[in-house]
């Protein structure tokens, strides 16, 4: 399970060979969410208010990047790394 991204704390990762519909998990201490990447839908689990605002602000404008990463672990090939929301992150 690759870490694609790491911003504020939010550790952002993709499956290989995961299920449709394109998406990520992403960690933060004790919780855990699952993202759809084209909507930036909270498919389940459970994230901050404040830090699920971010991750989603952070799909919108990420979302190329995403889908590439997600092409890649689909076909077993390690994704790019991806920027986190400001130059100031923790990435």
């Amino acid at each position: 399970m690759p870490t694609i991204a790491f911003f504020h704390g939010i550790a952002i990762r993709m499956f290989f060979n995961d299920h449709a519909p394109p998406h990520f998990h992403a960690y933060r201490g004790s919780d855990q969410a699952k993202f759809e990447i084209a909507t930036g839908r909270l498919m389940e689990g459970r994230m901050p208010a404040a830090q699920r605002r971010l991750v989603q602000q952070w799909i919108e404008v990420y979302k190329t990047e995403l889908n590439a990463a997600w092409t890649a672990v689909c076909s077993q090939q390690a994704p790019e790394r991806i920027p986190g929301p400001d130059a100031d992150n923790d990435n």
